[in-house]
């Protein structure tokens, strides 16, 4: 497949790379604002660099690779797709649900795929909690519990612009909320603060945060999110069913335990997204390949990024106004 990519970043960084080391793929041409650093990527990948709107319209590309700034997804998704493109986009499709709905239109019409990058579903771990939560190993579900900790928060000017952490960290949890309950929920109650940097909290936004959801059957998931964990980049799943428990802890930098009188003492946590889903970041472009063949449908889809972005809007909603928000998923 040759693929193009618009958006030379950190994470279009790691997805070009990617491509660049397969057999099956190659990375034609690279597009960024900056072409400092379209051209840093392509020097790195053997691509070209060129124009977002040369890499849409050229006939020899097969998907796009969307990982430019939220503001530019929706406008380029449905440029991609009416071109005859298979696109990949970074999340959030858009910060409105009603701009997300008309895109998925388009795509819709276009007949072509569209997958949304939550690549927290092809983390190797949680994908197999994942599957032995399908094959019953837990019974019936009862709780889903996500942790998603970061070492340290953001920049106040990348704050101000990301449309709050419900929307811009947390929606990663929502996704996955949403795969493990195999239900959707129908209604949120959030609660929010800012506890680490109170320019933060200036800004309009929390960096603490709690959400409660439940499903129509009463089933009960719950998110923590922090912008600061002193211990390293945090990501915890737990779900416990009528059998039992389902877990999947955190990944250290080595397996090395050191056991003394004092106790035992192990490496810490890997400390960025970066390192932490290297593997889900490969698994989820090869889903995407697949997909682009015709092997399997592009999941996560446009629809659940849809879903996704409906529930940080209710939790946006519910931690300003302290009550629950009722949300329907099912018809969209």
């Amino acid at each position: 497949m040759r693929m193009g990519l618009l958006g030379a970043g950190r994470i279009g960084r790691i997805h070009g790379l990617n491509v660049a080391a397969r057999a099956d793929a190659s990375l034609v041409s690279v597009g960024d604002a900056s072409p400092e650093a379209a051209a840093a990527l392509a020097a790195s990948t053997g691509a070209k660099t060129a124009t977002a709107e040369a890499i849409i319209s050229d006939a020899s590309i097969d998907a796009i690779l969307i990982c430019t700034p939220t503001d530019t997804h929706a406008d380029l998704i449905e440029a991609a797709v009416s071109a005859g493109k298979a696109v990949f986009c970074e999340k959030p499709v858009d910060l409105d649900a009603d701009r997300i709905r008309r895109c998925l239109k388009v795509v819709e019409r276009s007949g072509k795929p569209l997958m949304i990058g939550f690549n927290r579903r092809f983390d190797p771990n949680f994908a197999a909690l994942e599957s032995r939560l399908r094959a019953g190993d837990a019974g019936a579900i009862e709780i889903v519990s996500v942790i998603s900790r970061d070492p340290s928060p953001p920049p106040v000017d990348y704050v101000k612009r990301s449309g709050g952490l419900f929307r811009d960290m947390m929606i990663h949890d929502f996704d996955m909320a949403r795969f493990l309950l195999a239900e959707e929920p129908v209604e949120v109650f959030a609660l929010g603060s800012a506890l680490v940097d109170p320019a933060i909290g200036e800004a309009g936004d929390v960096d603490t945060a709690a959400v409660l959801m439940k499903t129509a059957s009463g089933r009960i998931a719950q998110i923590s999110n922090s912008r600061r964990a002193t211990y390293g980049y945090d990501q915890r799943i737990e779900v416990h069913g009528s059998k039992g428990m389902l877990r999947a802890g955190n990944i250290h930098e080595t397996t090395v335990e050191i056991a003394t009188g004092a106790g035992f003492r192990a490496d810490p946590v890997q400390n960025f997204f970066l390192e932490r889903y290297a593997a889900a970041y490969r698994a989820e472009l090869d889903a995407f390949i697949a997909a682009c063949k015709g092997g399997k449908a592009a999941t996560p889809s446009g629809l659940d990024g849809l879903k996704a972005q409906i529930l940080a809007d209710a939790a946006t909603e519910s931690a300003r106004t302290g009550k629950p928000v009722s949300v329907t998923l099912g018809a969209l």
